[in-house]
């Protein structure tokens, strides 16, 4: 939970600390606003790959392998004198972490019976979200009131703590011998559609997401200050609505990504309809705060169900897709604004959050017969 907590801290940091990188290194905000997009990206290519390629190795060396890269990408990042060398240390972060979230599954909840796997899931969930409330935040804060570079170093020491304790301590298994190596309920067709579901999902609630600020000011008329406060509702939405499928996965699998899905695009929709009116934008925004999240743990958990092969090259896949849902989103925002202004961007996000949903619903559809 704590290198989970450091990895989406790290991940998410520089958006807090646009303008302090952007003055000491001498760059556009934009530039540094790729050290963003640019890890996306890198996550959602690097992920099946890097997977793929280690896919021999024992887990618990993995593990120390990509925890000890955090630790000194980060290290380095704090250090660094120009921009590439900030990029390159952030590209080094992303290739840990596009490993770290595919074997993290398997590992965590093979270590439980199988009827936790969802609360197991979900922890690991809730620790990622609150790097948004309370990471960011802290590291933005501690960015602004002292250097930056301290602020990005935080993430890389918290990382020491986990790093020893895995190398320590985690049980060493043959890869593909863990007891959540394989799918419990393999299916091909199911694993496409979750993929597809979850990565329209990811591209729609980007779609809005990025553009949430200029939003939430210029369409629901919130001062700056109010719009911060809006956000840190937005992110304890996002926690507690993790927290909650968490403790409903193990029960109501299928149920719980649908409705997830479903109500991530139906707060879109309700942001761009009814955004113009303050509390109707505060509600239709905790909506899509509480849905965020579950979105991706109900689908990582319904890959570790449905996987056709080893669970962790499927998560793999499935943590690409989202990933380049994410990168895919903000630029498919950036397209719509010239046309149809940010509020369009958030009809573009409900209306691919319609589509996951359907994509859903046509899985329903009865199998044909052998």
């Amino acid at each position: 939970m704590l290198a989970a907590f450091a990895f989406n801290t790290a991940e998410n940091l520089p958006v807090g600390l646009l303008e302090p990188v952007s003055a000491d290194l001498r760059v556009p905000v934009p530039a540094v606003g790729l050290l963003v997009t640019g890890y996306a990206l890198t996550v959602a290519v690097a992920s099946l790959p890097l997977t793929h390629a280690v896919r021999a190795v024992p887990r618990r060396h993995v593990l120390t392998g990509v925890l000890a890269a955090l630790v000194g990408s980060g290290l380095a990042a704090s250090l660094a004198a120009s921009y590439g060398r900030l990029l390159a240390a952030r590209v080094a972060t992303a290739l840990a972490q596009a490993l770290f979230w595919a074997v993290l599954g398997p590992v965590a909840v093979g270590l439980f019976p199988s009827g936790v796997r969802g609360r197991v899931m979900g922890a690991l969930s809730v620790a990622g979200s609150l790097a948004l409330v309370a990471g960011v935040p802290a590291g933005t804060w501690l960015g602004r009131v002292a250097d930056w570079r301290l602020s990005v170093a935080v993430p890389a020491v918290l990382g020491l703590v986990p790093l020893v304790l895995v190398a320590a301590l985690l049980p060493t298994a043959a890869p593909g011998a863990e007891r959540a190596a394989y799918g419990t309920r393999p299916d091909a067709r199911r694993f496409r559609t979750v993929l597809a579901a979850g990565a329209l999902s990811a591209t729609g609630g980007f779609a809005g997401f990025t553009y949430v600020v200029p939003f939430l000011g210029d369409v629901s008329g919130f001062a700056p200050d109010a719009v911060a406060l809006l956000l840190v509702a937005f992110g304890a939405a996002c926690l507690a609505g993790t927290g909650v499928a968490g403790a409903l996965l193990d029960r109501f699998p299928d149920a719980v990504l649908a409705v997830a899905v479903a109500a991530q695009g139906a707060g879109l929709l309700g942001l761009w309809a009814a955004g113009g009116r303050p509390a109707a934008a505060v509600v239709f925004l905790l909506v899509t705060g509480g849905a965020l999240g579950p979105v991706f743990l109900t689908a990582q958990h319904a890959v570790l169900r449905c996987a056709p092969g080893r669970t962790d090259l499927a998560l793999a896949a499935n943590s690409g897709a989202y990933h380049a849902g994410m990168a895919a989103g903000a630029a498919l925002g950036a397209l719509a604004l010239p046309y149809a202004g940010v509020r369009g961007a958030f009809l573009l996000g409900g209306l691919l959050g319609a589509a996951s949903c359907a994509v859903l619903l046509a899985d329903r559809r009865p199998r044909a017969r052998a």
